[in-house]
């Protein structure tokens, strides 16, 4: 995030005095200015560049759900996850904008000013923000200055709170669904015109960051077949440790280390009783040890103290899957915190003797935290923070590894009618998750992973910890987008979404728009 420092303060303060004078000259007193109604057409006018009256239109604001409920998902089982649906379609924004931006307020060059933070727009000073038509935008305002600020969108009747103290914030969210060029501004009396004037852009091509780093996402649906009713047998697993330069989010990268080059690694699936014999290779051009610890494994450090191996090495070990259960598996090589953080960590599945009633599609979901050095959403290359990761301080939190895994590169896909079993599993290193899809009550959960005991029916959010895991089956009755979430919801900021696109019959009989007949 870039600030804009004065040395010392009386060169702030004349900076403010230059400001102050800009004011009175620009706009007079301030009494003339209403403080907080939206501008109407004419009122504080924008300057002679303004647009026409022609090009200037309304948008319907987006309206959030009531405190405590949960917003129901779109119809929109045809519409490519990431991209808006028809307007027609379109209702409320569920729980995450098509696009956000985040402006910190600041005196540039002498003038008051938006400066943008992170992204395509980071250090940019009232910058252009560009969307395509009809999506929900969200725009965050960071006070930088410790002046009274706020950000207005006008055409689109929205506004956000003031924010006086500095490091305080607001938001502000909307649907763009007029075309055109429109100004935002702040509505503080005179702010305006002392410099605090962008330009919104909707429609055409709206610009995406360039992706770099390779596409590290494991395909939640890709999922080994079930086990079924087979003997007990050997079992041969062959897994590389592979240190790779992944995408992050578009336009940022990471330098991850995995299995086999996706987060998470492969899900492993094998029956009680099966003898396993694992082979870790740790690539020749990696810089660090890797290992293996399986919390299904019985034997000291489920498998660490076999499976060291420097670069360019190999080890295997061997052990007996004695009880049934969803177990996390991850890297346990000093520090252990950073190797799983960096992407070190699956799922492995030992299904009980008779194997697991059977259901239309099964699911591969983890999540995960990055910690990096500089903040949320920068673009560029981001490099690893020791400091936050021991304090617990995540600039990032995702599901299956970068932002947009599930909702732009893999989103989850199957029909009504469907009965779904999810494997959830935390890789952490730290955060509990309080697992939960919007939309959708889970018919049994399998607590802690265990499958010997009885499940849980019934279940609309479940805690799985760090290192731990569950696995979940629901049917599925009406089509729409559902939304997996951590229900600490202010993870979806740094990440942590993804979506469930079912297609199908509507079900009119159990979810319809409109009174009760």
């Amino acid at each position: 995030m870039k600030t804009y420092p004065y040395g010392s303060r009386v060169s702030r303060l004349l900076a403010l005095g230059l400001v102050f004078v800009l004011l009175l000259a620009a706009c007079g007193p301030a009494a003339e200015e209403p403080a907080r109604s939206l501008p109407e057409s004419g009122q504080d006018a924008a300057p002679e560049h303004a647009l026409p009256a022609s090009q200037q239109g309304t948008a319907t604001p987006v309206v959030a759900p009531e405190s405590g409920q949960d917003a129901a998902p779109e119809h929109q089982a045809t519409a490519p996850a990431g991209e808006p649906a028809p307007a027609s379609q379109q209702g409320p924004a569920s729980y995450t904008p098509d696009v956000s931006f985040t402006l910190q307020t600041a005196i540039a060059d002498g003038r008051l000013a938006f400066v943008g933070v992170g992204g395509a727009i980071d250090g940019a000073v009232n910058p252009t923000l560009q969307v395509a038509l009809d999506q929900v935008v969200q725009v965050t305002l960071i006070n930088g200055d410790g002046a009274l600020h706020d950000i207005a969108f006008p055409e689109f009747n929205a506004i956000s709170e003031q924010v006086m103290r500095q490091g305080a914030s607001t938001t502000a969210v909307f649907r763009a669904e007029q075309e055109g060029e429109f100004f935002y501004f702040c509505t503080v009396p005179g702010h305006r015109q002392a410099g605090m004037e962008g330009l919104l852009v909707v429609g055409g091509d709206a610009a995406e960051p360039e992706v770099e780093g390779d596409n590290l996402v494991r395909d939640p649906a890709d999922v080994p077949a079930p086990v079924g009713d087979r003997p007990a047998q050997t079992v041969r697993v062959a897994l590389e440790a592979v240190e790779l330069e992944g995408r992050l989010a578009d336009g940022a990268t990471y330098s991850f280390w995995t299995f086999d080059s996706t987060v998470p690694g492969p899900f492993l699936r094998v029956r009680e009783g099966d003898t396993v014999e694992l082979t870790l290779r740790n690539l020749d051009d990696s810089l660090m040890i890797h290992s293996i610890d399986l919390h299904a494994v019985t034997g000291p450090g489920g498998g660490a103290e076999l499976t060291q191996v420097a670069p360019g090495g190999e080890k295997v070990f061997t052990f007996v899957a004695l009880n049934p259960g969803l177990y996390v598996y991850h890297c346990a090589t000093p520090m252990v915190a950073n190797h799983i953080t960096n992407g070190m960590y699956g799922l492995i599945l030992v299904e009980p003797e008779g194997g697991l009633p059977p259901v239309d599609r099964e699911f591969y979901v983890m999540q995960g935290e990055i910690y990096t050095d500089a903040p949320f959403g920068l673009h560029g290359h981001q490099d690893f923070s020791v400091e936050k990761l021991l304090n617990e301080q995540p600039e990032y939190i995702v599901l299956n590894g970068a932002v947009g895994a599930l909702t732009d590169i893999s989103p989850l896909r199957a029909n009504t009618g469907e009965t779904v079993r999810i494997f959830f599993g935390v890789g952490g290193p730290n955060l509990t998750s309080s697992f939960h899809v919007i939309g959708e009550i889970m018919d049994r959960v399998y607590d802690e992973g265990s499958l010997t005991a009885a499940p849980l029916t019934d279940v609309q959010t479940t805690l799985v910890p760090a290192g731990g895991a569950v696995m979940v089956e629901f049917r599925l009755e009406e089509p729409g987008r559902y939304i997996l979430v951590d229900h600490s919801l202010s993870r979806v900021e740094r990440g942590l979404v993804g979506f469930l696109i079912v297609q199908g019959n509507d079900a009119e009989d159990v979810f319809r728009a409109g009174g009760a007949e």
